[in-house]
């Protein structure tokens, strides 16, 4: 029986975080779903359209993982629609672990069937926040180091659209 998880996020922009978080799940299922969500409660960057090109890209050498557009509904309903049994997440913190934690039991409450796996980021990643990271970019400062290049590419050239 293959293994499969969904991986969903407002990935705004996909961080090298979110990334690591890809690639290790890569590793540890037969099948990851990265499902392009959108966050209703904050202000998108990126159009939905965007944010999955971004991720098709730096997700294309990996053979098992399939990006997805995620509009509305329940992350479990979609996850039960691809046949994950798993909800992959990763955490920075404390703050991250909290939201996780209780999230996951929400998750629990409406799929008991699907579980939750939580990797920790690895420490090179844990101080990038997307919010911190377009802060910094919308400023023309470096970025590289907490999304890769096509995306800072993709950031630096939307900002200046934004701005001409």
């Amino acid at each position: 029986m293959s293994k499969k998880a969904l991986y969903a996020g407002s990935f705004d922009p996909i961080t090298r975080g979110h990334l690591d978080i890809i690639q290790r799940g890569a590793r540890l299922f037969d099948q990851v779903y990265v499902a392009v969500a959108s966050n209703t409660s904050k202000q998108a960057f990126f159009s939905p359209e965007e944010k999955v090109a971004l991720v098709e890209e730096v997700t294309a050498d990996l053979a098992n993982v399939q990006v997805l557009q995620f509009t509305e509904g329940l992350t479990v309903d979609l996850a039960r629609d691809v046949g994950a049994s798993v909800l992959l997440r990763g955490i920075r913190n404390n703050t991250d672990f909290e939201y996780e934690m209780n999230m996951a039991e929400i998750n629990k409450l409406q799929a008991p069937d699907i579980e939750t796996v939580i990797l920790l980021s690895d420490a090179a990643y844990r101080a990038y926040s997307s919010s911190m990271i377009k802060e910094v970019a919308s400023f023309g400062g470096e970025v590289e180091a907490a999304v890769p290049k096509v995306v800072a590419q993709a950031m630096f050239a939307k900002y200046k659209d934004l701005n001409a």
